[in-house]
């Protein structure tokens, strides 16, 4: 009787063991997956730099008329930011046949999306008809009020533009003040003149002798970048 006992006493104590031994695998199998997810936490890569965009806004010169979209210039930008592995997105707003009084009806709609840099070119399409300076002018601040209203830390650049001799000595020089006095007044970034050392240069132009082509963009691309690159 105290043999049968002892055996099932024996029994019990091996079975406590058994149990005790199991628990203790499962913790060992357990804490290596507590140090793999530690581990992962540690070595995630952090966020990418959040993608900014400068939006050009402006006429047939900034649309890219009579070139392939990739040629225009606005795209050559964004091929320099891309080289150069810069967080940002280039947005061509240009649109043919653009006058400042279209644009200021225009801006609005185009403003639903993010500005951080804004490019404005506007007005060449008033000065070959003939518009009033002053009416220029006037869209040309209401264009820049609704940016700075909607996006009030955006950067703003101004691109100027010159009209030929045709138009008159003193309609082209009016004209031409427009744009030193509209930068000045908003604390804009300004280029002077957007086609500085391709307009009127045959070679740089296409046959109506007002759109660059291909080569002439490179140019103007590399005017814009001139005031752009300093601040990316």
């Amino acid at each position: 009787m105290m043999k049968s006992n002892k055996l099932r006493y024996d029994y019990i104590i091996l079975i406590i063991c058994l149990c005790i031994l199991g628990s203790c695998g499962d913790m060992e199998h357990k804490a290596p997956e507590t140090t793999i997810k530690d581990s992962a936490r540690t070595t995630a890569p952090e966020k990418s730099e959040k993608v900014k965009h400068i939006l050009f806004f402006g006429t047939s010169l900034t649309a890219g008329l009579g070139v392939n979209p990739e040629q225009a210039f606005p795209a050559l930008i964004q091929h320099k930011i891309d080289s150069l592995h810069l967080p940002y997105k280039v947005v061509n707003a240009g649109l043919s046949g653009e006058t400042s009084a279209a644009g200021k009806n225009r801006i609005g709609w185009i403003l639903k999306q993010p500005v951080d840099i804004f490019v404005l070119e506007l007005g060449s399409n008033d000065g070959l008809r003939g518009i009033p300076v002053k009416e220029t002018a006037a869209n040309l601040q209401a264009v820049i009020d609704q940016v700075k209203k909607k996006y009030p830390e955006a950067r703003l650049l101004l691109a100027g533009m010159q009209m030929p001799p045709s138009m008159g000595e003193k309609y082209t020089s009016s004209f031409a003040a427009i744009f030193p006095v509209l930068a000045k007044k908003n604390k804009m970034d300004f280029l002077p003149f957007l086609l500085k050392d391709v307009g009127g240069i045959p070679r740089l132009n296409q046959k109506d002798g007002i759109h660059p082509n291909p080569e002439g963009h490179k140019i103007v691309a590399e005017n814009v970048w001139l005031k752009l690159h300093s601040e990316l």
